[in-house]
């Protein structure tokens, strides 16, 4: 164990819930059986995300039989990663665990992760090595969607769409997540200077129902990336894009412009016979925007910052000498 990791004393393990009524006695079964050999203390979450098959009722009844379990009903269905969101949110444990509860993630794969986790590392990401869904539906879209992905984001892994992971508490505080963004969790905490590694995990055929899931997430997943690759490289500087592009702008503009006058002057060619002035005219004042709309993003920024009481830069650790200032002089160090 690093000296920069504290020993894990409590886990809390996350799980999505949307209609697996069907699933869910066995999956309970398996997952406190997995469960009670720990030596942590630890507590389930299920998340029930506007199940119409009675799932959330079956769970709340396994609440008598299962002291450790604490049922989180939804509305309405919201997405998994809200219902994620929701269940870490509710979380108390020092480790958070997420997994899926359609039985396909293996409950016995958890002490593994955390026995990774103990070495060291702040994130342990499940990678479904021998995955048991439809080779091409599934399969073949997920290893390209993942190179992309790793490619991208620089944190190289196997399987971000994986819902098995277990965190450390402190690198979740502060993340929100919205749209698809669970499968990015890892990426935030690797901003921060978390320590990620992943894990081969087992992965079973699906025994009950059909998977929520189309192609039609990938569209989502690649939209989500942008937003993730923009906001893990520009976030506390977005001038640099914005800026970047209207500078281009501008010089395409003054390219037009004296393409234009060189026409007009050495080729005898009327401006209005082409289309540069129009082309110099709308490059201008779209370089123009792009710089404002820059400085505008920099003022919301710090705004942003300032507001929410929070540091562009997060302290792992800190050690002091014995002559230094007295405690009650010493300022606060917040961590991200």
């Amino acid at each position: 164990m690093s000296a920069l990791t504290p020993p894990i004393r409590s886990v809390s393990v996350v799980t999505p819930v949307f209609n697996e009524a069907e699933s869910l006695p066995e999956f309970l079964r398996r997952l406190f059986a997995a469960l009670d050999p720990l030596e942590q203390e630890v507590e389930v979450i299920a998340v029930d995300d506007g199940s119409v098959d009675g799932s959330g009722a079956l769970l709340e009844a396994a609440t008598q039989e299962y002291p450790a379990l604490t049922v989180v009903r939804f509305r309405r269905n919201y997405g998994q990663t809200a219902a994620l969101m929701a269940g870490i949110d509710a979380a108390r444990g020092d480790v958070v665990v997420t997994l899926d509860s359609d039985l396909q993630n293996d409950p016995a794969d958890i002490a593994r992760l955390l026995e990774t986790l103990d070495q060291g590392y702040d994130v342990v990401s499940g990678w479904r090595k021998d995955r048991k869904d439809a080779a091409i539906r599934r399969n073949m879209v997920s290893r390209v969607a993942n190179r992309l992905i790793s490619r991208v984001v620089g944190v190289p892994l196997h399987d971000y769409g994986c819902t098995l992971k277990a965190y450390r508490r402190d690198v979740l505080l502060g993340n929100r997540l919205y749209g698809e963004m669970h499968r990015f969790i890892p990426v935030y905490a690797a901003q921060m200077g978390a320590r990620v590694t992943e894990l081969p995990v087992r992965h079973h055929p699906r025994r009950f129902g059909a998977s929520k899931y189309g192609l039609e997430r990938v569209v989502k997943v690649v939209l989500d990336l942008m937003v993730v690759s923009f906001l893990s490289r520009y976030f506390a500087r977005p001038m640099y894009v914005f800026g970047s592009f209207g500078l281009a702008s501008l010089l395409a503009s003054f390219v037009c412009l004296a393409l234009m006058l060189w026409l007009k002057f050495v080729s005898g060619v009327a401006m209005v016979l082409t289309p540069l002035p129009v082309l110099a005219a709308m490059l201008f004042l779209v370089g123009a925007m792009s710089l404002l709309m820059g400085l505008m993003s920099e003022v919301l920024v710090r705004t942003y910052f300032e507001s929410q009481g929070r540091k562009s830069y997060a302290v792992a650790r800190v050690t002091r000498g014995a002559g230094g200032l007295d405690a009650a002089d010493e300022p606060v160090l917040d961590a991200v």
